[in-house]
């Protein structure tokens, strides 16, 4: 298998991600669809074994024998830059290559309301991307990083696993570090960097109690952090946040996120009618009210707090689903389908009936 070949035409293809398996024929990711490439040869336990020693080294070989599973950034000459998963099944090895864009996208062209780019003004607390798998978190986090880069003069600190997205110094000095080549990991990054002089602080995942932890003391001491949880609104996101602390300590974490939180933004990507892709984003800016719910524990009135928070230009994701429905961005049937509250969006929408129609097989 020519893997060069193969990832210049999934870049070429416009494809978001490719998936190599054994006994399956090599399948893209084109908006949001599954795409088989029956042209390309079955892949089996050798090809997959010899791609994989020709594009790790010693150290990641050694990483995928003890965690059974590894990432890491991998570039190919004049085709592009990759997020390259690897994960082992049913013994055998799978990958899966992401697609990096070469440059950070402008944060105003990517079709995202423009709280996104007033919030970067923000001097400190903690503003949250957040979204499933896919949905666009790092390019977003890159695109807010990068309109910082150019428009202000801050010292920014990233610690990401791998690095996707490389930002030379523009108006701000950008220091980037890789876990497990610069830093052991998350949480060691934050407690290290503390202490280098940091305005904004980025964290490529909050996945853990330390990192969490970490976030929010650094966001308690004047500084911007800026990170993603793989959370799919802004009630999931504070939960999970909350719950990640002993139950001893959660009453006094909820104060305390209450008192950093700047904002919170959930999205998704959508196929759309014209074609691409294009993001519906919940927004959740931390007012009195959003304050308020997570400070006694009340999460469940958020939504409430998001649909009266118009003002601070807060919009729920059926708000936006429904915006995107009318503006004839998106059908009906992708929007229902990623409705939480279906019946709220048809009344939004002015919809009457739905009927779900079968999704179509790659």
């Amino acid at each position: 298998m020519d893997s060069v070949k193969l990832l210049k035409h999934t870049v070429e293809s416009r494809a978001s991600d490719l998936h190599l398996n054994v006994n399956s024929h090599p399948i893209m990711r084109i908006d949001g669809t599954l795409k088989s490439m029956p042209h390309e040869e079955i892949l089996t336990d050798a090809i997959l074994q010899k791609l994989f020693d020709d594009i790790t080294n010693e150290k990641q070989k050694k990483t995928l024998e003890t965690r059974r599973q590894l990432d890491f950034a991998h570039i190919v000459p004049d085709v592009g830059r990759f997020r390259v998963n690897v994960l082992i099944q049913r013994g055998s090895l799978s990958f899966t290559f992401r697609v990096i864009a070469k440059d950070v996208a402008p944060l105003n062209s990517m079709g995202l309301p423009d709280i996104y780019t007033e919030i970067t003004s923000a001097r400190k607390g903690l503003i949250l991307v957040t979204g499933p798998t896919g949905s666009g978190k790092s390019t977003t986090l890159a695109a807010m990083v990068n309109y910082i880069n150019e428009t202000d003069s801050r010292h920014i600190i990233s610690v990401e696993d791998p690095i996707e997205y490389v930002h030379p110094n523009k108006k701000s000095m950008i220091l980037q570090l890789e876990v497990g080549k610069d830093t052991e990991s998350f949480s060691q990054a934050l407690w290290n960097t503390l202490r280098h002089d940091p305005d904004v602080l980025v964290v490529g995942e909050m996945r853990d109690l330390e990192t969490i932890s970490a976030a929010i003391t650094a966001a308690e001491t004047g500084h911007l952090v800026m990170g993603t949880l793989h959370t799919n609104d802004a009630t999931q996101t504070i939960d999970r946040i909350v719950d990640v602390f002993p139950h001893g300590q959660q009453a006094q974490m909820r104060i305390q996120l209450s008192q950093v939180l700047v904002g919170v933004f959930s999205q998704v990507l959508l196929p759309c009618i014209k074609g691409g892709r294009v993001p519906a984003c919940e927004i959740m800016i931390a007012n009195s009210a959003v304050r308020n719910s997570i400070r006694e524990g009340k999460t469940q009135y958020l939504q409430n707090a998001i649909q009266l928070g118009i003002k601070e230009k807060m919009q729920t994701l059926n708000q936006a689903l429904a915006k995107l429905v009318v503006e004839k961005e998106v059908s009906v049937q992708q929007a229902m389908h990623n409705s939480v509250d279906k019946e709220q969006l048809m009344n939004l929408i002015g919809l009457k009936e739905f009927v779900q129609k079968p999704s179509s097989s790659y």
